[in-house]
C-alpha cells in the first residue's frame, strides 16, 4: 500500500550539498517565471493581484513541504480563473474562502481515503474538453484589458456570452496605445525565448512594457490604476469563522467539490509528468492531502485555490530541481518579492497582464489534441468532448464537469451493453468448421444459451430475452465470458429460474467466474438452482443435462 508520508522527509536521508545549490538556483529562477503570472492569473480569478502571490508563497511552500512528488510546484492556475471569478463575482472573497477552504477539507479527505488512482476514471475527453473551455473562456475574458476597453454602462458580466456582448457595446472606447502595448508583450513572449531561454519572456515583457508606459506617460490602464488598494507586505491571517453558516456552506457545496476534482486532477496529472522527466514515482494520496492543506492555508491567508502547476514544476527539473527543498526556496524567493518589490507591480501594465495569459489560454488549450480527437474517436467520445468544452464556455466548469461525468457514464454502459450477448447454440452440420459445436453434442430436450460480457443493469435485460422450446427440460447457460454481474443481473437471473420451475425446466450453470459465484452465493440462489447443476467446463454442463433429461 502506498506510502501517506511526504517526499521530504524519504530524500532528506541522502540529501547532499551539490543538490542544495541546484535546488537554490531552481528555485529562485521558478520565482521569477511564478511572479507575473501569479499576478496575471490573481487579476483573471476578479481577486487583488496580490492573492496570486500570497497564493504562490502559502500553497507552494506547503505543497512542497507535505506533498507525495519531489519537484512539484504548485500556485494558483489559469484552470480555476473562470470559477473563482464566478464566485468572487456572485458571493464576494467570503464565498471563494469558504468553497476553497471545504475543497481542502475533500482533498485531505480523498487521500486518506486512498482516492488517488480513482482520479484516472476521469475519461481524458471531459479533462479535454473543459480544459480547451477554460483556455477560450480565459482568452475572451482578457480582450477588454488587452484593447483597453471600458465599460460606459457599468457592466458586470460573468459568463462568457455577456463579456463579448459587453465587448461589442462599448467598441467604441478601445485605447490604441493599449493595444500597441499589448501586442509588444506579446512579441517579447513569442520571440525572446526562441534567443534566451534562461530569463523568462514574462519577466522581461513586463519590464519593457512598465517601462515604456512610465517613462513615456502613455494613456495606459496598469495595476496601480486598477487596483488602488493593492497590500503590500506579507500575507497576514484573514480567516473569520464567522463566515461558515449553514446556508453558506450549502451554497458553496458544489463549488468545492469542483475546486476538490480539478485541483486532483490537476496536480496528479502534474506529478505524472514529472515522474516521466525524472525517473521517479510521486505518492498520489499524499500529495492529495498536501494539496489540500495548501488551499485552506491559502485560503486562510488571502490566497485563491492551489494545485500544481505543469509549466512551473518543468521549469524546475529543467533548471535542476530535484527535490522539494527548490518549491519552498521559491515560496520563501516570493517573499522577498513582496517585502522589499511590491510597490513596483504597480507599474505593470494591464495589456501586458492580458498578453500572458493569452499565452497561457494558448499553451493551455492543447487545440492539436483536441482536433484530433475529433478526427479519430468514436462518435461518442466526440460527443462528450464536445459537450464539454461548450458548456464551459456557455455557462461554467461546475455544469461541464457534472453533465460531462453523467454522459460519458451512460454512454459507457451504452457500449458495454451493445458488446454484451446471450446467443443461443444451434447445431450445424459442419465438421470442417473447428468452431462448430457440432463437435459437442446437445442432448435432446436440452437448450444452450452463451452469455458473453458484464451483466450489468443497462444489459442485463437480455437474459429474460432466453427462449425455450414446448419440449425443453434443460437450460444450460455458459458463463465463462460473464466477468461481472450486478444486483439487475441477479434479480432478472431469479426471474428467468421462477419461469423455467413453473415450466419444469432446470437449469444448469457452466463456467461461473469469481465476481458472478460470490454475487449468486450471497443471494442463495446457487441453493435454488442445486449445487450440483454448477459445472466447471460446458462438456461436464452437457453431461449434467444429458443426465438429467434421461431421469425425467
Amino acid at each position: 500500500m502506498e506510502k501517506l508520508k511526504p517526499k521530504l522527509f524519504s530524500v532528506m536521508k541522502t540529501y547532499t550539498k551539490e543538490q542544495f545549490v541546484k535546488d537554490v538556483v531552481a528555485g529562485i529562477i521558478v520565482a521569477i517565471i511564478a511572479l507575473p503570472l501569479s499576478i496575471a492569473l490573481a487579476i483573471a480569478s476578479g481577486v487583488g493581484p496580490e492573492a496570486g502571490i500570497y497564493t504562490a508563497i502559502v500553497a507552494g511552500f506547503l505543497v512542497s513541504f507535505f506533498g507525495g512528488s519531489r519537484v512539484q510546484i504548485a500556485g494558483p492556475t489559469a484552470a480555476f480563473a473562470t470559477i473563482v471569478a464566478g464566485i468572487v463575482m456572485k458571493d464576494g472573497t467570503q464565498g471563494l474562502m469558504v468553497a476553497t477552504i471545504m475543497a481542502g477539507i475533500l482533498l485531505i479527505f480523498m487521500g486518506l481515503f486512498r482516492f488517488g488512482n480513482l482520479l484516472k476514471f476521469i475519461p481524458y475527453t471531459i479533462t479535454t474538453g473543459f480544459t480547451a473551455g477554460i483556455a477560450v473562456t480565459l482568452f475572451i475574458g482578457q480582450i477588454k484589458d488587452f484593447a483597453g476597453i471600458r465599460y460606459l454602462h457599468d457592466e458586470k458580466p460573468v459568463e462568457t456570452a455577456q463579456k463579448l456582448s459587453a465587448l461589442f457595446a462599448n467598441l467604441e472606447t478601445v485605447n490604441w496605445q493599449a493595444i500597441l502595448i499589448g501586442a509588444l508583450a506579446l512579441a517579447i513572449l513569442i520571440i525572446w525565448p526562441k534567443f534566451f531561454k534562461k530569463i523568462p519572456g514574462s519577466l522581461i515583457a513586463v519590464v519593457v512594457t512598465a517601462t515604456l508606459v512610465e517613462c513615456l506617460h502613455l494613456d495606459v490602464n496598469t495595476i496601480g490604476k486598477a487596483f488602488a488598494n493593492i497590500k503590500t507586505g506579507l500575507p497576514s491571517l484573514t480567516l473569520n469563522s464567522s463566515i461558515f453558516s449553514l446556508e453558506m456552506i450549502r451554497s458553496q457545496l458544489s463549488n468545492a467539490v469542483t475546486i476538490a476534482i480539478l485541483a486532483g486532477i490537476e496536480s496528479l496529472l502534474s506529478a505524472v509528468v514529472a515522474d516521466s522527466m525524472i525517473g521517479s514515482k510521486h505518492r498520489s494520496n499524499m500529495e492529495l492531502i498536501a494539496q489540500g492543506i495548501a488551499n485552506i492555508g491559502s485560503a486562510c491567508f488571502g490566497g485563491i485555490p492551489a494545485t500544481g502547476a505543469i509549466a512551473r514544476t518543468a521549469a524546475n527539473i529543467k533548471n535542476g530541481g530535484r527535490t522539494p527543498i527548490s518549491g519552498m526556496v521559491h515560496s520563501l524567493s516570493l517573499v522577498l518579492v513582496v517585502v522589499f518589490l511590491m510597490p513596483l507591480a504597480k507599474l505593470i501594465p494591464m495589456p501586458c497582464i492580458a498578453a500572458i495569459l493569452f499565452q497561457v489560454a494558448y499553451n493551455m488549450s492543447g487545440w492539436r489534441g483536441f482536433v484530433k480527437l475529433c478526427k479519430s474517436s468514436p462518435k461518442s467520445d466526440i460527443l462528450v468532448l464536445l459537450t464539454t468544452f461548450c458548456l464551459t464556455v456557455v455557462f461554467d466548469l461546475v455544469v461541464a464537469i457534472e453533465v460531462g461525468i453523467v454522459l460519458a457514464a451512460i454512454l459507457f454502459m451504452k457500449r458495454m451493453s451493445d458488446v454484451t450477448n446471450v446467443e443461443g447454440w444451434k447445431e450445424v452440420d459442419d465438421e470442417s468448421d473447428p468452431d462448430s459445436i457440432t463437435l459437442r453434442q446437445i442432448p435432446d430436450h436440452t437448450v444452450v444459451y452463451e452469455i458473453s460480457g458484464p451483466m450489468f443493469f443497462a444489459a442485463a435485460g437480455k437474459i429474460l430475452n432466453i427462449s425455450f422450446k414446448e419440449d425443453t427440460r434443460v437450460l444450460v447457460i455458459r458463463m465463462r465470458s460473464v466477468n461481472a454481474i450486478d444486483a439487475t443481473a441477479m434479480h432478472n437471473l431469479e426471474t428467468l429460474w421462477e419461469d423455467c420451475h413453473k415450466k419444469g425446466i432446470q437449469i444448469v450453470l457452466s463456467h461461473v467466474n469469481e465476481q458472478p459465484m460470490n454475487v449468486i452465493t450471497k443471494a442463495k440462489f446457487d441453493e435454488k438452482i442445486g449445487k450440483d447443476n454448477f459445472c466447471a467446463h460446458i462438456d461436464e454442463a452437457l453431461e449434467r443435462a444429458k443426465l438429467l433429461t434421461a431421469a425425467k
